[in-house]
């Protein structure tokens, strides 16, 4: 059904939600200033609310204002998340956000709204947005779960657009509701797995086994310091360094190489192995508190800003970074 109530803000048909098919629903909303915005998202809300759905708000922190603005009191049952926080490491929001909110409420349909893709974010950060956004689709695949993603056409470039068509199956603007004709996660996915861009000449490098493990930390810790990550961030890359050479180790031949360098104001750090990573959900699906393993990944992607990575029939890399603040 489509929702349309005279009191609610005109513009960008509100998102289509029947509750009466347990399925995964993932429509992008593409909006145009606040007012459609507002129409878009406002009745989605408070249907959900209606219903009796747990809803959750994870967006930029003026969208967010703008809608606790509109809802008034009936945003006490929302759950807030500023996205350029919360959702700052692409690699973070599934696990993080997306999942923490939905698997603690496993009775009955789940709505949140999520804009992980805005004007502010780098081209750096962008392929592993929209790889974010392709996974969804895997990550909750038969859930009774509604994610909402909003679009700005005023201010994201027309190739961003474009992907959102291909990574959701549902789109909605002012003319309503339709399938999207493009939708692709798969080739999303294999579009954005490139090669990363070549470390500088100047970049630190370590090859490691298994005897060097320590090694690598301290090797780490050392750039860091000189390259001026703060102490309380210096445990953070310790552990996602150990982790990911741990990974190399056990997964990738034994063997590989931890190299770092520091691009303008941040401090990058990369793993790379001859082993190859065939899940495409590694690091993004949390673990049951029952397996023993499978985490490595995944506490990779709660410590740090941002992870890249890209993987063949060669090996596979994977490439941290962390805000040097100044």
């Amino acid at each position: 059904m489509t929702i349309s109530t005279d009191d609610e803000p005109q513009g960008a048909t509100p998102a289509r939600v029947d509750t009466a098919v347990d399925q995964f629903i993932h429509p992008a909303l593409f909006y145009a200033g606040a007012q459609d915005y507002l129409a878009g998202t406002v009745p989605f809300i408070r249907e959900g609310l209606a219903n009796g759905h747990p809803v959750a708000v994870a967006v930029p922190g003026p969208n967010l204002a703008l809608l606790r603005d509109e809802l008034g009191r009936d945003g006490d049952a929302v759950q807030w998340l500023d996205m350029t926080e919360a959702g700052r490491n692409p690699g973070r929001i599934i696990p993080g956000v997306l999942r923490a909110f939905a698997d603690a409420r496993l009775d009955g349909r789940v709505r949140i709204i999520g804009e992980p893709i805005w004007a502010g974010r780098t081209s750096v950060e962008y392929p592993a947005c929209v790889q974010h956004e392709a996974l969804i689709n895997l990550a909750f695949t038969g859930r009774e779960v509604t994610i909402l993603c909003p679009y700005d056409l005023d201010h994201l470039d027309p190739t961003v657009l474009a992907d959102a068509e291909a990574t959701h199956p549902t789109l909605i603007d002012r003319d309503g509701d339709r399938e999207s004709p493009g939708y692709a996660p798969g080739r999303i996915l294999s579009t954005y797995n490139l090669p990363l861009p070549p470390a500088p000449t100047a970049a630190a490098t370590l090859p490691f086994d298994r005897s060097l493990l320590v090694t690598c930390r301290r090797f780490a810790v050392d750039h860091a310091q000189r390259a001026g990550i703060p102490t309380p961030r210096l445990g953070d890359l310790e552990l996602a360094v150990a982790e990911l050479v741990a990974n190399s180790i056990m997964h990738g031949g034994g063997q590989g190489t931890l190299t770092l360098w520091v691009e303008a104001d941040t401090l990058v750090f990369q793993v790379h192995d001859s082993g190859r990573l065939t899940n495409p959900l590694a690091g993004r699906i949390p673990a049951p508190a029952t397996q023993p393993g499978g985490r490595g990944l995944l506490l990779v992607n709660y410590l740090v800003d941002l992870v890249r990575q890209h993987t063949d029939a060669t090996g596979t890399t994977i490439r941290g970074h962390l805000n040097i603040p100044r």
